[in-house]
């Protein structure tokens, strides 16, 4: 579950990380009375202006904006509040602001001159540890610094049955080039960091930039946040964060009726039980000439209203020109299936696309006779090779 900025620096405040501080509002009006609130509260007199979206590469999209007062502060937020904000990791239309973050400007002049940091945490899968990386070039995307300049990042991988231990935290301080109080500073933010990350049951946090500020203060200015769903039983608070409008609206209605579902590019829909074959037809719809429009599984109870309603689901993507139901019957017989796949043909009435059925395991034969004799436009195979052969035919 993705989170929102304003909602991933409330998570890190809540384990003592220092955050660039902030009052989300809905409105102008709104925005008006939370800068005042935060002159108020920290002593700012500008006012950064972010769009909260889940996506990243908000300020290259016109998301992030500094105001000088509050007459900037209600102008901005009028520009910004119902834009679609495009930006590289947005869908081509871009996705609408509903919010936006007042947030103190730390950026202020003082001892020495601010500096911009990257880290994230996460999980390294080759290693099975989780790891923190780092960077001093703290405000550009991460990829591109990885491609230009790779010696400029670094990895501390921690072991899982140990955790952070000190002298790791302090050899990040020490990589970073800090010293001093700033050096301290940033031993006790990775500490709170690792613990927001482990306690809260994350897949990532990434901090770009983080800040050292003129004063020496360590910050988190951006805060992007992943929680892990599977997790969130744990974090019955974190769930009340979960915000649809961000979410692609199929495969919400999906997982409220309990199908596993999600949105792909392609033009040949997908209807499978189980993960492991839903990924083997997928590519079997790749070798056929086509492209997968989703991933879809149903699971083991494949009965006549789950197949209407996966069906329904997947024909409100305007791309699919083919559907491909792939189900091995184990726990569920295929007759059963067919049955249901021919009662949910019947229910929804005229289906324009073609639909190839690929029926494999108990009673298949008798599916595929069931599926043949229903005077429907239905497509039957048995074989896989079969079944690609027919997906290329319906594509031509």
């Amino acid at each position: 579950m993705n989170l929102h900025e304003y909602q991933g620096k409330e998570i890190l405040a809540s384990f003592g990380v220092q955050t660039q501080r902030g009052i989300v509002a809905t409105s102008p009006d709104e925005a008006v009375m939370a800068a005042k609130k935060l002159s108020q509260q920290t002593g700012t007199q500008w006012f950064v202006v972010k769009a909260q979206i889940h996506a990243g590469g908000r300020g290259k999209g016109g998301g992030v904006k500094l105001a000088k007062n509050l007459d900037q502060v209600k102008e901005i937020a009028e520009q910004m509040i119902g834009m679609n904000l495009i930006t590289p990791q947005t869908p081509k239309e871009g996705k609408k602001v509903h919010q936006i973050l007042i947030a103190e400007d730390v950026f202020y002049p003082g001892e020495s001159e601010p500096k911009e940091y990257y880290m994230s945490v996460l999980l390294n899968r080759s290693t099975g540890k989780n790891m923190i990386m780092y960077s001093t070039e703290g405000g550009m995307d991460i990829e591109t610094v990885a491609d230009k300049t790779p010696h400029l990042i670094f990895v501390e991988e921690i072991d899982p049955m140990l955790g952070l231990l000190p002298f790791q935290a302090r050899n990040i301080a020490f990589n970073l080039g800090l010293s001093g109080e700033a050096f301290k500073e940033m031993v006790k933010f990775v500490t709170s960091l690792y613990k927001a990350y482990i306690t809260s049951d994350a897949n990532l946090f990434e901090i770009n930039p983080l800040l050292k500020t003129s004063d020496n203060k360590i910050l988190a200015v951006d805060a992007k946040v992943t929680l892990d769903d599977n997790a969130l039983f744990r974090h019955n608070d974190y769930t009340q964060m979960r915000d649809i409008r961000e979410e692609n609206p199929i495969e919400v209605e999906a997982k409220a009726v309990g199908l596993n579902y999600v949105d792909l590019d392609g033009n040949v829909g997908c209807m499978v039980n189980g993960a492991g074959l839903a990924m083997a037809t997928m590519d079997l719809i790749k070798q056929a000439g086509g492209e997968p429009a989703n991933f879809l599984d149903v699971g083991g109870t494949a009965d006549a209203s789950r197949v209407e309603t996966a069906f329904r689901i997947i024909l409100k993507d305007p791309n699919v020109k083919a559907i491909l139901i792939n189900i091995f019957g184990g726990i569920v017989r295929c007759d059963r299936v067919a049955q249901g796949i021919i009662d949910a043909y019947k229910n929804m009435g005229n289906i324009q696309v073609p639909i190839i059925v690929r029926l494999q395991g108990t009673n298949a034969e008798i599916a595929k006779e069931m599926i043949d004799k229903s005077g429907l436009a239905v497509h039957s195979a048995i074989q896989f090779q079969e079944a690609a052969d027919k997906v290329k035919q319906v594509l031509q």
